[in-house]
């Protein structure tokens, strides 16, 4: 009972403009979602929650990659479902399991085992990812409820200032899995005549 949030939550994703305005104005249109081996909540469709801003940086990161052309941020009215929530113990603890299940499985059949990298942020997050999804299969093998999102805070990037218990890029993201979560898109109302989230 405690895994259902009672609310709508407001989340912002970063994308190219084309694929945004199609979600906004196709009701029917289902998003795709993301499938790389080193999501960080394991595949879905990711979400700031409630942070407009940092979808945007976000977006100007992957434009400067070349990873997007023309970018655009779009916000979504999300009910998270049966939430698997990582700020709440027992889920970390849940999580802690289906790791060391699945490195037993690993080292079972002799495989090695996923890890995380890609600087001290760990933007690339295999392992994690592998978890999650380890973890969803086994759900699902069992015949048990899977869940409809997954919910994490991160610290990320450089310190806030000197001696800070904040870093530059910490934020909740949301993880849906479920596109019955998604209630609707919308574009991110302005705080003033240009619409500065609109386009990045």
């Amino acid at each position: 009972m405690y895994k259902h949030y009672p609310s709508l939550i407001l989340g912002f994703h970063a994308c190219e403009c084309a694929i945004g305005l199609e979600l906004i104005n196709k009701p029917r249109k289902v998003f795709q979602p993301s499938e790389n081996h080193y999501d960080w909540l394991g595949h879905g469709m990711y979400f700031w929650e409630n942070s407009p801003d940092r979808a945007a940086a976000f977006g100007k990161e992957l434009k400067k990659k070349e990873v997007l052309k023309d970018p655009i941020v779009i916000g979504a009215a999300i009910h998270l479902g049966c939430c698997f929530d990582l700020s709440d113990f027992q889920a970390l603890q849940c999580l802690k399991k289906h790791y060391e299940a699945l490195r037993k499985t690993c080292e079972k059949a002799k495989i090695e085992m996923p890890k995380n990298h890609g600087g001290p942020d760990n933007l690339l997050r295999t392992l994690d990812c592998a978890v999650f999804e380890y973890m969803h299969g086994q759900m699902e093998e069992k015949g048990d409820r899977q869940f409809d999102s997954v919910r994490g805070v991160f610290w990320e990037g450089h310190t806030l200032y000197p001696n800070a218990g904040f870093k530059e890029k910490n934020h909740i993201q949301i993880c849906i899995r479920n596109p019955n979560c998604i209630k609707g898109y919308f574009l991110p109302k302005p705080l003033n005549s240009s619409n500065k989230w609109a386009r990045v």
